[in-house]
């Protein structure tokens, strides 16, 4: 490389420059030739580098650390296959709102359409599965386009942002007086219009007005940092408070306002009591298909609700008879000096029965088998009273961590909701551990979901994290699995797994870290011990049944009245 003129930097360097200026701790990524003069800088400075297993892990790892921090996560990859392999993460931020900011490098600038080595054009690839993508030719753009990606990525309703660097606009080199840090973000308007104070007017007289009202929470809670003017709101009105699964911590667990998780594998009573509701206010969700069933059957004869930061939300998928873009925190705020408490006593009272008729239940094993909803309730006892970040892989284990492992707190339930991510859990928890060292942090895992991203278990040993790995394993794909069964005559095709792998030997063997393994009821408590006591990681496979279904269900497209309350 040429020898740089004094006063003058070249393109890696500016783009390193900007994300230290811009508070970044920690980079997610795996090298490669194109992105190699943004690791020859980055390595020169504090920032914290993570090799991750590839780059599908880089990006999940920057997705827990975004949802576990609340700040945006950055990957670093390179061209071709390294940027491609960053495509499931983009696209399972776009749906979950993750603020994930993805730098990859690419060929050189007069390469690009030729079919170079590595060359992929990530930028068409990922056109919609991104808020914004950038393509880099010119080091004169770094700066600027580093600033906007950032702020695209975390304002308004977050969401993943791709910057993609040629390789010569890393190496060319310009004055340092010469960089140019504006924004060029014609039509950009990342703040919804500003909110009618006569709705909110509005909305406090609808709720003098009905007797059996709810409302249905979601991420946007979290995102708009607005727990506690929910739990101002909830307890001056007196509403009860379901949740979906990327609401869950937005409001306590242990209130007795809150009713529980809805949807698909929600509590039972949470759905018929959303079903009954004559009010529903949906704070910060988007009515998706895996909490409504059948959309046009879904809460029919209540009175709709809708208020989200995005406005194209609202009436996409739920017709609401009252719409408000705005704000969450600024809305609750404003909505907490207009309202009065509701007359819900008695509709609090059929909840608490509707609780009692139909809990979460499961039938205890004559054989001293292990029943996963068991090992989470023991494991929720385990970490009552401390930090805990629980991170999950997709499929049953997912499910049943949401309704037997009590959320308190925001920001500590880190899963794939929208997308449905199988190897999630295990990249995840890494960027959660790294960007809240204070927590104890726990993937929740299955066999298959944890199998898809067993490679980031070098990163885990690498760097000694004391993320705890659980995985329940019952030897096949479990939702999979249960679909089979119950929908296609019990005809297993391609999801079961033989006797091996054996978790617990080949992770001691291969990455040098302590396991354990337990088949039997008797043997729970002191494995959950041991492995919260050991200091570093620990694997704990945990065997369970392999016909263990997941209840409540409602099978996809129905209703509440379709609900599968048992096997």
């Amino acid at each position: 490389m040429s020898k740089i003129p004094e006063n003058h930097k070249i393109g890696a360097q500016i783009l390193v420059d900007e994300l230290m200026d811009l508070g970044v701790e920690h980079i997610f990524g795996y090298p490669g030739g194109a992105n190699l003069p943004i690791y020859d800088v980055v390595n020169k400075t504090k920032i914290n580098v993570v090799l991750n297993g590839d780059e599908r892990c880089a990006g999940h790892a920057a997705e827990g650390y975004a949802r576990a921090t609340g700040k945006p996560g950055v990957a670093l990859v390179t061209s071709g296959p390294g940027a491609t392999n960053l495509v499931t993460p983009l696209a399972d931020a776009k749906m979950d709102s993750t603020p994930l900011v993805g730098i990859s490098g690419n060929v050189k600038s007069m390469m690009i359409g030729k079919d170079a080595f590595q060359e992929t054009p990530i930028q068409n690839v990922t056109m919609q599965i991104t808020k914004h993508n950038y393509l880099v030719t010119k080091v004169q753009d770094i700066a600027r386009v580093t600033r906007e990606a950032f702020h695209v990525a975390t304002s308004g309703r977050p969401g993943p942002v791709l910057i993609d660097i040629t390789k010569d606009a890393q190496e060319d080199n310009m004055p340092v007086d010469k960089i140019d840090r504006g924004f060029r973000l014609r039509g950009y308007q990342p703040q919804p219009p500003a909110y009618d104070a006569a709705k909110l007017d509005e909305l406090a007289n609808v709720i003098s007005q009905h007797k059996r009202p709810i409302l249905y929470i979601g991420q946007g809670v979290v995102l708009g940092e607005a727990w506690k003017e929910l739990k101002e709101f909830a307890e001056k009105t007196r509403i009860p408070v379901a949740s979906t699964i990327l609401g869950l911590g937005a409001f306590p667990s242990s209130h007795p306002l809150y009713v529980g998780m809805l949807g698909m594998h929600g509590a039972a009573y949470a759905n018929y009591a959303i079903d009954q509701a004559d009010l529903v206010i949906c704070l910060g969700a988007r009515f998706d298909d895996r909490v409504t069933g059948k959309t046009s059957e879904f809460i029919k004869n209540a009175f709709v609700v809708h208020v989200d930061v995005d406005p194209s939300e609202i009436n996409k998928n739920k017709r609401a008879h009252l719409g408000i873009a705005g704000d969450l925190k600024k809305v609750l705020s404003e909505l907490n000096g207009r309202v009065k408490p509701a007359d819900t006593l008695a509709w609090l009272k059929h909840i608490d029965e509707l609780k009692e008729k139909y809990p979460l239940r499961y039938e205890a094993p004559k054989d001293g088998h292990i029943k996963p909803q068991y090992f989470l309730e023991q494991l929720n006892a385990a970490t009552r009273g401390r930090r805990t970040i629980l991170t999950t892989g997709v499929g049953q284990h997912q499910m049943w961590a949401c309704q037997f492992f009590r959320v308190e707190e925001p920001r500590t339930l880190i899963t794939s909701a929208g997308a449905g991510t199988m190897g999630f859990g295990l990249p995840s928890a890494v960027g959660a551990q790294f960007g809240r060292p204070d927590s104890l942090v726990i993937d929740i895992d299955g066999d298959g979901s944890f199998e898809m991203n067993i490679n980031e278990m070098r990163t885990v040993a690498d760097n000694n994290l004391p993320v705890k790995v659980v995985i329940l394993n019952n030897k096949i794909l479990g939702m999979v699995g249960q679909w089979q069964r119950k929908f296609y005559k019990g005809n297993y095709s391609s999801v079961e797994f033989n006797e091996f792998p054996n978790y617990s030997k080949g992770i001691k063997a291969l990455y040098g870290v302590e396991t354990g393994r337990i088949s039997k009821r008797d043997e729970v408590s002191s494995a959950i011990d041991a492995m919260l006591k050991h200091n570093g990681p620990y694997v704990l496979e945990v065997m369970i049944p392999k016909e263990e279904d997941v209840y409540p269900m409602i099978p996809a497209g129905m209703t509440v009245k379709e609900m599968i309350l048992a096997g």
